[in-house]
């Protein structure tokens, strides 16, 4: 038996609704929903923070 053996047997794929909720605690102990407008904030500061790695050569 192998893990490797092709299958012709579908799979149902179950996708989840696209607007999740998701939230976290926060160090008093409430649960603060993440929203669109934080996620796009810790992209634009790690973006400031990007280094261009060194050419080696």
């Amino acid at each position: 038996m192998s893990l490797q053996t092709s299958s012709t047997e579908k799979v149902e794929v179950i996708r989840q609704p696209q607007q999740l909720p998701c939230s976290y605690i926060d160090a008093q102990g409430r649960e603060v929903q993440i929203t669109e407008e934080m996620i796009q904030s810790a992209c634009a500061e790690l973006d400031k923070k990007l280094v261009t790695p060194a050419r080696q050569g």
